[in-house]
């Protein structure tokens, strides 16, 4: 339970730093996070497949 807390703390604290921000800058950043998240699955996903055989 204070593990869903002080991970909902943070979201609002992450939250209340991206309103302060422009929009496209943003954007452009989520974009960022999500490509770099994307790329980390794909590569984890490759790796894991390699032990497996």
């Amino acid at each position: 339970m204070i593990v869903l807390v002080v991970a909902l703390l943070l979201l609002g604290v992450v939250l209340g730093a991206v309103v302060q921000l422009p929009l496209p800058l943003s954007l452009a950043l989520a974009a960022a996070i999500g490509c770099w998240l994307l790329i980390f699955a794909v590569r984890e996903r490759a790796c894991a497949q390699r032990r497996s055989r």
